[in-house]
């Protein structure tokens, strides 16, 4: 084995040992493993490998001649004459060492090229036939291209040296006084470091011309890659020299605040949040935006009110939760069975959350929509979102957004005003401390605006899937991801949200609660609250079921159960009274229909029922309001005039116009309706909704008022029984109306037993509870005739051939 000790030394030809020497037919060989010799160099090279040794040891003990051969393979211990090159340099050994280890060193000196003829390896050692070559020589040293080619490779070889090539100075030295061109290209190319394929290529050539123009070929090359390298080594080191200023000035800047007396905190405040910005793994460009502010907040004097307000903004940066999330729970009957432990009823809604999280179960990051819960109040919605979150296993914020005006309170306030905070989104995320709650934004419908903006138009951001992902908040001034969190939304009305917005939700419908639906609510959730809340003892007052009907029917009004929950209350804290003011021990108490009036007292709602009796004029219609739904008597009455029509009770102008239409139909159908048309020339009708304080509006009364009119007209009474509403046309036909399930739960609770309806209305009886259905009688109309005949107590009208094909359709719920 042969190895470099250092890297090819060339010598002044003066030095150099004259190759004019017999060189015999056949010489000992010496492989070498990674270096090509070239004659007139000077290296020192180790042996290891045996038949090597016994080489070097034939040679010293003749001639000093060795044939020095490169192999093709490193990795080959006893190489073949097909495992050598066919040109090899012939070499005098100079002076051998012995090691220790059994290895020699020996310093050779290159004398002559020399042609490999034929490897004999059957000996000791190996030996080869040679044949050398002798370079020619001739006038062309004068030409203008040799002259080129030695001024270039001159050249290359100090850029070369001045690009970090390690060559010694006294080899430029020698290669600046060398005309020879071929020896000039032997010294060039063993200080180059090549490859043994290319160094052994410049050995094969024998001509000095082509061999110099190869050696500029590789010279070229290697400045190249020497110039590339340059520029890598420049920017390291300039980096490495920025880092190293930095922190020189740091240190600096450190004990200059040191010797001020402020330098340690505000350092150490500098670090700390240096650290927090790395570690929430904000994405780059809130990163980068961080620490830029940073490195201001560095060159600040620790008390002007601009540190102030940049620590502010760092705090909310760093706390953040950038990548923090919470894991979902995609169990669906688990989700489902939590929805049905807090909330009774509300089946739609639960179904609709349970697809949403089989949608987030099957996809790991959907696009979902955002439910909008509406409804009256009192019916469970927030909650129902608290719920949500619990069976996602996300945190839950609520937002209000109730008299919300000014729209940086959603995109936040721009650093630059005084006591700027980010937006409410952005806190509700912080407050969280996950990336991915659940936000219930509570009465969207309550949204204002004025001249400090729209909150609902900065909305349309949030709660749009497809922008989300790049919410800037004005005070951060940088984007933060929204696409994980889940929005809600609750309203009780949808009229008074901006239609944009409304587009952007999925509206899912909460009516009213039936009384038995109360009922149940009450045992499994509000009492056992109540009774927790007040102090009391599970067994220390108990509820009789007619109780609490009774406390439904005559001590509240509502479609919910806030006001339920509170007379509940008040029962409990009477116990918790009188148990705290037992001397003895106390005895529970059971609540019964007959002791609820101790408890609460005299009722003062008076809930309407059903007339008493069938009267001229006076008909019960059904309204919605935004509490739930409720029942009014439309009354009629004529007097003497000119036969103008009168409206009073707070009207609003689209009811107004629902009477003027109605009014109209039964001039224009008198005589069929059987009423005498001089009535309109000498008597005034006026029309009248009691409860005069309250503003009323909406088409739905239309056959209400129209009833009244032709029975007023026709003195025909209106059956006691019997409730309606429906919008009327001037021709006549029925059109369908909204808030069906509350304006039947009304009819319901007044003891109403038949309700007239649109036909087209009667799909929405399929979300109506099964137990409503069966104590309500439906009729279904499409003609304002069939009204009168279902309404009016005579079976025919007098003169009138109603349609056979406007027969009312009669229904019993089963």
């Amino acid at each position: 084995m042969v190895d470099i000790d250092e890297f090819p030394v060339a010598l002044a030809e003066a030095e150099a040992i004259e190759p004019m020497v017999q060189i015999p037919d056949v010489l000992p060989v010496l492989p070498l493993r990674d270096i090509v010799i070239y004659p007139f160099m000077i290296v020192p090279l180790f042996v290891s490998r045996d038949r090597s040794i016994r080489a070097v040891e034939e040679a010293l003990n003749n001639d000093r001649m060795i044939l020095l051969v490169s192999q093709k393979d490193v990795n080959k211990e006893e190489p073949e004459q097909d495992d050598l090159y066919t040109v090899g340099t012939v070499a005098i050994i100079m002076r051998m060492l012995k090691l220790p280890d059994g290895r020699i060193r020996i310093l050779i000196q290159g004398l002559s090229r020399c042609r490999v003829d034929k490897i004999d390896g059957g000996g000791k050692y190996v030996t080869s036939s040679v044949t050398p070559i002798i370079e020619p020589l001739g006038a062309e040293n004068n030409s203008l291209e040799i002259e080129a080619l030695i001024r270039n490779v001159r050249g290359s070889m100090d850029r070369a040296a001045g690009l970090g090539k390690n060559i010694s100075p006294e080899v430029l030295a020698i290669i600046a006084n060398l005309d020879d061109a071929g020896r000039l290209a032997d010294l060039a190319a063993s200080n180059l470091e090549l490859k043994v394929e290319d160094a052994q290529s410049v050995l094969d050539i024998e001509d000095p011309i082509p061999r110099l123009r190869r050696v500029n070929e590789l010279l070229s090359k290697e400045i190249d890659v020497l110039t590339v390298q340059a520029e890598i080594n420049s920017q390291a080191r300039a980096d490495i020299d920025r880092s190293q200023r930095e922190y020189f000035l740091r240190q600096q800047l450190k004990a200059i605040q040191g010797e001020l007396g402020e330098g340690n905190e505000l350092f150490e405040e500098i670090e700390q949040y240096r650290d927090k910005i790395l570690k929430v793994k904000m994405p780059e460009a809130a990163e980068e935006e961080s620490l830029r502010q940073l490195k201001k907040l560095e060159r600040m004097h620790p008390d002007t009110a601009e540190t102030a307000t940049l620590r502010n903004w760092l705090d909310i940066m760093t706390d953040l939760p950038w990548s923090n999330a919470s894991k979902d729970n995609l169990d669906l009957k688990k989700a489902e069975r939590i929805l049905d432990q807090d909330h009774f009823g509300l089946d739609r809604v639960k179904e609709r959350i349970i697809e949403s999280l089989a949608v987030r179960k099957l996809r790991e990051k959907p696009k979902g929509s955002i439910l909008c819960l509406v409804g009256p109040p009192g019916v469970g919605k927030t909650s129902l979102g608290r719920s949500v979150a619990r069976a996602l296993n996300r945190k839950f914020v609520r937002l209000s957004l109730g008299g919300l005006h000014d729209e940086a309170e959603i995109r936040g306030h721009r650093r630059t005003y005084v006591g700027a905070m980010p937006g409410r989104i952005i806190q509700a995320i912080q407050q969280a401390e996950t990336n991915n709650p659940l936000i219930m934004l509570d009465e969207i419908d309550k949204v204002g605006a004025d001249f400090r903006g729209d909150p609902s138009s900065a909305l349309l951001e949030v709660l749009d899937p497809e922008q989300n992902s790049t919410f800037r908040d004005n005070y951060l001034g940088v984007t933060f991801d929204l696409s994980n969190v889940m929005f809600m939304t609750t309203a009780n009305i949808l009229d008074t949200v901006q239609p944009a917005l409304r587009d952007r939700m999925e509206t899912i419908s909460l009516s009213g609660y039936t009384e038995e639906e109360k009922v149940e609510i009450a045992k499994r959730h509000l009492i056992p609250k109540q009774i927790e809340e007040n102090g009391l003892e599970k067994d220390d007052v108990k509820f009789d079921r007619k109780a609490i009907a009774k406390t439904i029917s005559e001590y509240t009004q509502e479609a919910g159960l806030r006001q339920l929950e509170r007379e509940i209350g008040k029962v409990c804290r009477k116990v918790a009274r009188a148990k705290a003011e037992a001397e003895k021990a106390f005895k529970p108490v059971r609540i019964t229909a007959d002791n609820l009036k101790d408890y609460l007292r005299v009722s003062r709602i008076f809930n309407e029922g059903a007339l008493k009796k069938d009267q001229i004029g006076t008909v019960t219609g059904l309204a919605w309001t935004a509490v739930g739904g409720d029942i009014l008597f439309i009354e009629a009455l004529k007097t003497r005039g000119k036969g103008k029509l009168q409206l009073t009770g707070q009207l609003g102008d689209v009811m107004q116009e629902s009477a003027q239409a109605a009014f109209s139909y039964a001039k224009a159908r008198a005589t069929e309706l059987g009423i005498d048309e001089k009535i309109f020339d000498e008597y005034d009708i006026h029309i009248h909704l009691p409860e005069g304080a309250i503003p009323k509006d909406g088409p739905s009364a239309g056959i209400t008022m129209a009833t009244a009119m032709v029975s007023v007209l026709s003195q025909r009474p209106v059956r006691k029984d019997v409730a309606m509403t429906g919008e009327i046309t001037l021709r006549g036909n029925v059109l369908p109306i909204g808030g069906v399930k509350e304006k039947l739960l009304a009819a319901r609770r007044a003891k109403i037993k038949t309700v007239i309806l649109p036909a087209p209305n009667e799909r929405d009886l399929e979300d109506l509870p099964q137990e409503v259905r069966d104590d309500l009688t439906f009729i279904f109309v499409e003609n304002v005739l069939e009204v009168f005949e279902a309404a009016l107590r005579e079976s025919k009208l007098p003169g009138a051939a109603l349609n056979t094909r406007a027969k009312a359709k009669t229904q019993k719920a089963s």
